[in-house]
């Protein structure tokens, strides 16, 4: 009968070494390349976006990062590291150079940032098991914070070239609502918003549906104020929320799926900078001059607007009291976007309304930028 083989002590130990120096290894390279696509990511929201919210967001996981790597043993670490050992510097992908803008890079980057933070957790369970839930706490957070990056540019990309953006409110209309705004967009209005404080639910539904089928055949934006529950059951591109209504957060989980936007009003700097915080894709600025809309506030005028363009990021919207007369002051401030309600839709001719201040806002910012 053969003695039973039993290794030594010292041969157990040697193998616990290997096992760990292997360990560390992967852990090392993986803290690395983590560490590398946050920064990545940071500065693309930091330069490209100027998104202080997504910016602060990463730099808040790096941190969590550095805290969780200093838990290992630092000298360990560097121990293990094996560059010019390691046969994955040679190993390369038709994929890896193919960046056709600096929005590709980034989101390359959130790819690698989740596919290292699972390769920490799951070695982590080997290396130091107490660790591992911190990694796979920190992997939820980068999956939140792609979808975020990605809604982020979808809604950007559609945003991007609205111009004119018409309110829509059935007894404000001169004529029937619908015609209205098929003659607003047909003047030029780039997004419509369906603003109705007191049409019941049933009846908002089917306007909502019947107005989602004209901005799609036409290519213009549709948004649905303070409903983001109608705005996703007929698919609309958005909501848009007062300061009084549900928080950003709660809109876009009731939006549900896909890019979908969530605007907020604001009329002061203090309101923008929280709209920023809360995670909204734009904000509304106003009223620029005197309106007869019963909730708009008092007016914030230009030096507000002035405010917003040179401390916030995220696109905006003048509003209150704009007409074809006034447009091409604010425009001269630096505004890209403006809303208009009653102008247009309680105007003899909504076509020609929308056409003239989509006209006179364009020849500003034309004139401004040639200027500049």
């Amino acid at each position: 009968m053969r003695p039973e083989y039993r290794p030594s002590a010292l041969r157990l130990r040697l193998e616990e070494i290997t096992v760990n120096r292997q360990t560390y290894r992967i852990m090392d390279a993986n803290f690395n390349r983590a560490r590398e696509a946050m920064r990545v990511i940071e500065d693309f929201a930091r330069f490209i976006l100027d998104d202080a919210a997504i910016s602060s967001s990463v730099k808040h996981m790096r941190n969590r990062l550095r805290e969780t790597m200093e838990r290992f043993p630092a000298d360990a670490l560097m121990a293990s590291r094996d560059t010019p050992g390691d046969v994955g510097t040679v190993i390369t992908s038709a994929g890896e150079t193919d960046r056709s803008n600096t929005a590709a890079v980034a989101v390359a980057a959130c790819k690698r940032l989740t596919e290292a933070l699972r390769t920490l957790e799951e070695y982590a369970k080997v290396a130091k098991p107490e660790t591992a839930g911190e990694f796979e706490s920190m992997r939820y957070d980068a999956y939140t914070l792609e979808q975020r990056l990605a809604l982020r540019l979808a809604v950007g990309e559609k945003f991007d070239k609205v111009r004119l953006y018409v309110l829509l409110t059935s007894h404000l209309c001169k004529s029937d609502p619908i015609a209205t705004a098929q003659a607003a967009i047909a003047g030029g209005a780039d997004c419509i918003q369906i603003r109705e404080k007191e049409m019941s639910d049933r009846k908002l539904l089917a306007h909502a549906r019947r107005l989602r089928e004209i901005t799609q055949a036409t290519g213009v934006m549709l948004i649905i104020n303070d409903r983001p529950d109608i705005a996703s059951i007929v698919a609309a591109d958005g909501v848009h929320l007062g300061q009084d209504d549900m928080p950003v957060a709660d809109a876009r989980r009731s939006l549900g799926e896909g890019p979908a936007i969530v605007g907020v009003s604001t009329h002061n700097i203090a309101q923008a900078r929280a709209a920023v915080a809360d995670g909204a894709d734009y904000i509304g600025v106003g009223p620029m001059f005197p309106t007869a809309t019963k909730d708009a506030g008092p007016v914030a005028g230009v030096a507000y607007l002035k405010e917003v363009i040179a401390e916030v990021s995220l696109p905006h919207v003048a509003i209150g009291g704009i007409t074809s007369r006034n447009v091409g002051e604010l425009v001269a401030a630096g505004v890209r976007r403006v809303a208009v309600c009653s102008a247009v839709i309680a105007a003899a001719d909504p076509a020609k309304t929308a056409s003239e201040i989509k006209k006179n806002f364009t020849a500003e910012h034309a004139e401004s930028a040639e200027n500049k």
